[in-house]
């Protein structure tokens, strides 16, 4: 039986704080009674059989085990609420309900003070990691035999009905996810004709009548080009020249986005030594299995920029095919050729310099899942019995999680992001002492998870910004400073400053506040938002040279309305616990983010919100920033446009249900038959209170409130949607 393991140490790791917020999943094969067993079984049968109508996981397992570990936290729980449909809902109700639903909370916390989940939802994350383990020789000492079975669950239970994979569990198929996760299955032992109902059988010819894999997306090209199914002179060039260029050239990858260029910077070098792993007879089948023609036949030039339309996204403008063939048809023969192959040696030693510095000052984590595979990769190539490549391998079960649906990779981890939100939902219901021993650890987790210092070394030189007092989306040993991040830590910690310390322990020191501030100030840009991890330094014309045909806006920094309004938030709240500390700058600060947030709002009355779905979320966002400022119903025209951009959006059943179409479409869909989703009705109602709304008329607020008491389940806990 699977184990949740929290802030446990093991060989090869390395932390700044102890593990604080380290979860790993391990098998126990003695682990669980009878009765346990049976009801993992029972939920992983339940996910498989409802797999096409409900594709996220609930994270029950998770779930199961903590509230076992945390059972005397139930004792005495309180009866569910239900509101009639023509009843008014009652102050009673609704803290009964917060009572029952912060007990389950509660109850799921782990002992180090962070709340544990899930944060995957790619098909594309964990095939990498299957290949880049198979070309290295680990995938069987790596991922057990039920790991391999965790994970082969996984993508058979997202396969779509017509055979293939899309980007995500819930998209269309497409090219890069069909085959992705078809040679993954091939790898881990499946023939060419397993799997129930024929699933491979039926993968394969999805690929084959949508073209073959020769459209697959760059990145997928990419990967199979090292597995040996693809051929380099099919992918357009990756040089690792460009780390060579002069730092004020407007084209050099340090002013790329952060995770633009850590994508890259591995990709580089893997390119520029033209890399491919010894050809096995599963690669030589693939060849065969994934071709509408044979694989000698297939004109690799013409290839490198067939992209199937499944996958296009974002198409090349013809500016960048001619860089592409640049590169491709002249740079290329020369940069391998003597003596400016001397050139292409210093270019692949410099990507390389820079793998090995992102990987120690994340403790190998490096930014995220996509980039964790390439640099553990970049560093077995470059010494397959390095210290590296083994520091590589003993994080790899920190982006493992294990649901009723299977094993996936996470994008890194979402602790930090999580408990804040967490802390301030307990704090919003007005029951602080009833819950003070759960706000007592999320508290301590909070202080254990900032960061104490900036990247090591010369760190602007590697193009790293600073980081000393941020708040990263997951815990301190990832060490990547986040904006919204950093704001929401510095806010809680704040609202933790004005309560007792009994309750929830010391405060955190003021200096270290400042640094938070620090950090937020100066990921602020001239048009007044904020960026999420660096300041914006690169031209948006760049945007034009995109290689990733399925993601727009990837190759500079930019900035999110979320970011926007969480800097907002905290900052007034530090100004006015803190009024003499930076004022002017802060209030500068402010009134620019104020503009900012007013300039976004679209003619409708919403904004568009870049981390979460999507018009509903960001509008929750921005209403929060302008209401932090004292804008409200009365006085804020930006105001009284998104109250009636949210009341417009109100389901019959009094919720909303945003799908994540709004999101590639940019326009606002509902959910396939206009049924509501109680994390978009949560976010809607709470813009709207925030906004004012209830001093206008409160019936929207009061039916969306209705929909989520009568939602409860009886555990206190809500329903996965």
């Amino acid at each position: 039986m699977w184990k949740l393991k929290i802030a446990e140490d093991g060989p090869w790791l390395r932390s700044v704080n102890n593990h604080v917020g380290r979860q790993h999943w391990e098998f126990d094969p003695v682990a669980g009674t009878p009765e346990e067993r049976a009801e993992v079984e029972r939920l992983r049968d339940e996910f498989k059989k409802n797999r096409f109508k409900m594709k996220q996981s609930a994270d029950l397992l998770m779930r199961m085990q903590l509230r076992k570990e945390n059972a005397g936290m139930i004792n005495n729980f309180p009866e569910a609420v239900k509101v009639e449909e023509a009843g008014s809902v009652s102050e009673e109700a609704v803290t009964m309900t917060l009572r029952r639903a912060t007990t389950y909370l509660s109850s799921i916390q782990a002992h180090d003070g962070h709340w544990p989940s899930e944060i995957a939802g790619p098909l594309f994350f964990l095939p990498p990691l299957v290949m880049a383990l198979q070309i290295t020789g680990g995938i069987n000492t790596v991922l057990s035999a039920e790991h391999q079975k965790e994970i082969k669950r996984y993508m058979y239970n997202h396969q779509n009905k017509d055979g293939g994979w899309g980007l995500h569990v819930e998209g269309n198929s497409t090219v890069f996810g069909s085959t992705l996760n078809y040679i993954a299955l091939r790898l881990l032992g499946e023939g060419p004709d397993d799997g129930e109902d024929n699933a491979m059988t039926r993968g394969r010819r999805w690929i084959l009548d949508h073209g073959g894999a020769v459209g697959i997306a760059s990145w997928g090209k990419f990967w199979l080009t090292v597995l040996g199914v693809y051929e380099w002179d099919g992918c357009n060039p990756m040089p690792p020249e460009f780390w060579l260029v002069p730092k004020i050239s407007p084209i050099h990858p340090g002013k790329m986005l952060c995770y633009c260029r850590l994508v890259y910077m591995p990709m580089s070098y893997l390119y520029g030594k033209r890399y491919v792993a010894p050809i096995t007879e599963v690669v030589k089948s693939l060849r065969q299995e994934l071709y509408a023609e044979p694989y000698k036949s297939i004109n690799w030039n013409k290839a490198r920029n067939t992209c199937a339309k499944e996958d296009l996204y974002y198409p090349h403008p013809l500016i960048q095919d001619t860089f592409w063939d640049f590169l491709h048809h002249f740079a290329e023969p020369i940069l391998n050729r003597w003596p400016a192959s001397m050139l292409r040696e210093k270019a692949i030693k410099k990507a390389i310099e820079h793998v090995h510095y992102e990987d120690e000052n994340s403790r190998y984590f490096t930014i995220g899942c996509v980039e964790k595979v390439l640099c553990l990769l970049a560093c077995w190539v470059e010494d397959p019995d390095s210290d590296a490549y083994k520091l590589h391998l003993a994080r790899i079960p920190d982006y493992l999680w294990v649901t009723e649906d299977g094993m996936k990779l996470q994008s890194f981890g979402c602790q930090m992001w999580d408990a804040a939100f967490a802390i301030q939902a307990i704090l919003a219901g007005n029951l602080t002492e009833e819950y003070g021993p759960t706000l007592k650890k999320a508290h301590d987790f909070v202080k254990a998870s900032q960061v104490w210092d900036n990247p090591s070394g010369n760190f602007r030189e590697m193009f790293r910004h600073i980081s000393k007092g941020a708040w990263t989306f997951s815990i301190q040993d990832h060490g990547w400073q986040v904006s919204d991040c950093t704001a929401e830590g510095l806010k809680i910690s704040l609202l933790f400053s004005q309560m007792p310390s009994d309750i929830v322990g010391e405060k955190l020191e003021t200096e270290r506040l400042y640094d938070a501030v620090n950090v937020i100030l100066s990921l602020q840009s001239t048009n007044g938002g904020f960026s999420a991890w660096e300041p914006q330094r690169a031209f948006r014309w760049l945007e034009k040279f995109n290689p990733t045909e399925f993601f727009e806006d990837v190759l500079i920094e930019r900035e999110y309305v979320e970011c926007t309004s969480s800097a907002i938030q905290a900052l007034a709240l530090f100004k006015k616990l803190h009024p003499r500390h930076q004022t002017m700058d802060i209030e500068r600060c402010i009134a620019r983010a104020l503009r900012y947030l007013e300039n976004m709002q679209n003619p409708d009355g919403s904004w568009y919100g870049c981390w979460g779905i999507c018009y509903t979320y960001g509008t929750w966002f921005a209403v929060d920033g302008l209401a932090a400022c004292g804008r409200n119903y009365q006085n804020s025209h930006a105001l009284r446009k998104a109250c009636e951009f949210l009341v417009s959006k109100q389901l019959p059943d009094g919720g909303w249900g945003e799908s994540y179409l709004s999101s590639p479409n940019k326009v606002y869909t509902n959910l396939e038959g206009n049924r509501s989703n109680l994390v978009n009705t949560s976010w809607a109602l709470l813009a709207l209170i925030r906004a004012g709304q209830a001093e206008i008329d409160p019936t929207p607020i009061q039916r969306g409130v209705k929909l989520l008491i009568n939602s409860q389940m009886n555990d206190g806990d809500f329903p996965q949607q």
